[in-house]
């Protein structure tokens, strides 16, 4: 696979053909690899990689070949969001992996709605999943999992306490590498019993951290690109004991 330098070079955008769609994609490959691919994964709404890109490139800093993509309907994709769902976002997460991962250890960023999808990929993966970094986290009923969005998938997780089930949190229970859940001081969005029970999965057999973001609200995406020191910080504590030369 072709390799491009992380510093002072623009990242390398190309498709993805996959689930019925043209995804668009990202990729920003180190100057010196530590063996590791690191997928990171935007929220839902108006969210896309674009507001990743600054923490693609200190993944990329850290050695590792750091990739991204907008899921359908979101960005430069094609496709409609209403016609998305979780089990889709799971086969165009998928196919970027397998397309463009080369087979190597995976390190997995999931914001917001991604929290779900990191937990997919745990399970699909296994052990090549080395890290998992879960930035205000949401997680899901099993029952929504299948749903398009625009076809009655809010009207189930608006039920209080839907979310208790979600098969994410099995996954994570039995996730064994480094974890980092990533904390805003505010979060309009998660209720903070979803992100207790996510730490609680987390810590049942992962190298697990809690980072505290005291000044932060819950779109991190957004907020880590503004704010360098406590991004930065974000992936020394998640890359930690991981990253091995290659």
């Amino acid at each position: 696979m072709e390799r491009f330098p992380s510093e002072g070079r623009r990242p390398r955008r190309f498709p993805v053909d996959a689930d019925g769609e043209r995804l668009a994609a990202v990729a920003l490959a180190p100057d010196a690899p530590n063996g590791l691919t690191a997928v990171a994964l935007h929220g839902a709404g108006d969210s896309d990689t674009r507001r990743l890109l600054p923490l693609l490139g200190d993944l990329a800093a850290r050695g590792c070949r750091a990739l991204a993509l907008d899921f359908s309907g979101h960005g430069a994709s094609s496709g409609r969001l209403a016609d998305l769902s979780l089990e889709r976002r799971l086969r165009q997460a998928a196919a970027l992996i397998d397309r463009h991962a080369d087979g190597e250890e995976l390190v997995l960023v999931g914001f917001s709605m991604s929290g779900q999808t990191v937990a997919d990929l745990t399970a699909r993966y296994g052990p090549r999943v080395r890290a998992v970094g879960l930035c205000a986290p949401a997680v899901y009923a099993r029952e929504a999992w299948p749903v398009p969005f625009g076809a009655g998938f809010t009207g189930i997780i608006r039920r209080p306490g839907s979310w208790r089930d979600s098969a994410a949190l099995t996954a994570l229970e039995g996730f064994g590498g480094r974890s980092v859940l990533a904390v805003p001081g505010r979060d309009e969005v998660i209720p903070a019993e979803v992100t207790a029970a996510v730490g609680r999965a987390l810590a049942a057999r992962s190298d697990h951290r809690r980072l505290e973001l005291p000044d932060a609200v819950h779109r991190l995406g957004r907020w880590f690109g503004e704010h360098p020191v406590p991004r930065r910080r974000f992936v020394a504590v998640l890359l930690d004991g991981v990253a091995h030369p290659a």
